[in-house]
């Protein structure tokens, strides 16, 4: 297999529109001829056969190759989470629909149980027995009225002392619960999260449940026409502010100065500038490999077994439900998302590369998927800045994790801005300036 080096490039989009709008003179450089780097969605479906060299061209069945817009690196929104809160502050919402995403679902024991959404769901689900419903229930009601700035709600939890396990402990959850509530729920991909203070773990789990809130059957979002539709409401936005797109923009050389950065050299001519977001592919020498991360996109003419027929959905393998040391999540979505021909699936196995053999560890998740028409496999190494950027002013984003869903590269986003700005991310800073230059036409 050719060895893909995917980085993700929704977040210098995302910091470029909102740098323009907080009156920065942006200037966006890509050396490739779309918006959005790798991560963009890539049609048509003979398209995606040429960048996995294989030598075949999609079969007839498959249906016409327009219809396809596949996602190199999916990953669904939190319905509350931050990344939808920068497309709204933003307005760049205007520019894309979402659908619900229709189930998230948690592999025990060999077989997929869907996380539950609702109380009747909890309440009938085969997931845990009659007891441990009630003791999950107790503990889903402590966290729903837990508030970090009033100790009345703490039940004698210390937030910033309390570990999870002594949380899960407190009320006696059983271990298939507590893989459910810390990989499903909370979503970390170890369980490094359980000998930590608690506080990080219940927010999450309360972002889960105000997001599921929103809309019921599952609480993540997920784009028509594919993740790709991001960068580009991103692109326009920096526009409307005057930043400038420039795509099919080699980089030649980053121009230093004093161990700072001056400029990028581009087709002999130098853009000058006081700062620089990229991702790691433009600075070898600036970022190291942290590892790698295996993914799979499974095209299928049929909705995953056990799914209830979703159109759409998430399923988490725990890592201590397959012996591993992260866990391997599968996202899939369809026709419906007008990203697939009619009656056709695109499921997307990931996970952190543990052994010598990463097509091996995901077998459990193809299991899931059987029968597969065609898979695409690519295996990407993951990179992070080895500075933050203060004394070059490079700031470098991570590569792109094995998560379903966006919280982590906004959390790296939020970093970036820090380390460039020296204040904090504020969301209430990007809201749009009220009097803004929208003509009509642009409603």
């Amino acid at each position: 297999h050719e060895h893909v080096n995917n980085t993700f490039f929704i977040g210098e989009c995302i910091l470029s529109g909102i740098m323009s709008v907080n009156g920065k003179k942006v200037l966006h450089m890509d050396r490739n001829p779309y918006y959005g780097g790798e991560s963009s969605s890539i049609t048509p479906l003979e398209e995606l056969y040429k960048r996995f060299n294989l030598q075949d061209s999609p079969p007839e069945s498959m249906g016409r190759g327009r219809d396809w817009n596949v996602d190199l690196i999916p990953k669904f929104l939190m319905a509350n989470g931050q990344l939808v809160k920068m497309l709204l502050y933003t307005e760049v919402t205007r520019y894309l629909d979402f659908k619900v995403v229709e189930g998230s679902f948690v592999y025990k024991g060999g077989k997929i149980y869907k996380v539950p959404s609702t109380e009747t769901e909890a309440l009938a689900s085969n997931l845990m027995g009659m007891f441990e419903k009630r003791r999950f229930r107790k503990f889903l009601v402590f966290v729903a009225n837990f508030d970090e700035n009033d100790p009345k709600t703490f039940e004698g939890v210390d937030p910033k002392a309390t570990t999870m396990r002594d949380v899960y402990k407190k009320f006696d959850l059983g271990q298939d619960v507590i893989d459910f509530t810390g990989h499903a729920l909370a979503l970390y991909r170890t369980d490094d999260y359980l000998d930590v203070p608690c506080l990080e773990t219940i927010n999450r789990i309360k972002l889960y449940s105000e997001s599921l809130a929103r809309y019921g059957k599952s609480p993540y979002l997920y784009p028509l026409y594919g993740l790709g539709e991001l960068p580009q409401g991103f692109a326009r936005l920096s526009a409307i502010y005057g930043g400038t797109y420039m795509l099919n923009k080699p980089v030649d050389e980053i121009v230093m100065e004093g161990g700072k950065v001056v400029g990028v050299k581009s087709e002999g001519e130098v853009a000058r500038c006081k700062q620089l977001i990229c991702d790691p592919s433009y600075i070898s020498d600036r970022v190291r490999k942290v590892g790698q991360v295996i993914r799979v996109i499974c095209i299928l003419s049929h909705p995953i077994k056990n799914t209830n027929d979703a159109n759409s959905c998430q399923i988490i393998i725990p890592q201590n439900q397959v012996n591993r040391n992260s866990d391997i999540y599968v996202c899939m979505i369809s026709y419906a998302h007008n990203v697939a021909a009619q009656g056709k699936y695109i499921a997307i196995v990931s996970t952190t590369v543990e052994t010598s053999e990463p097509e091996t560890e995901i077998e459990p998740a193809l299991e899931l998927l059987e029968p597969i028409d065609q898979k695409f496999v690519a295996i990407s190494d993951l990179y992070e800045p080895t500075d933050d950027g203060t004394e070059s002013q490079v700031f470098a984003s991570r590569s792109y994790d094995a998560t379903t869903h966006f919280e982590t590269t906004c959390n790296d986003i939020k970093d970036i801005y820090k380390r460039m700005t020296g204040t904090d991310f504020d969301f209430e800073n990007m809201k749009r300036k009220q009097n803004d230059v929208f003509g009509e036409d642009e409603q």
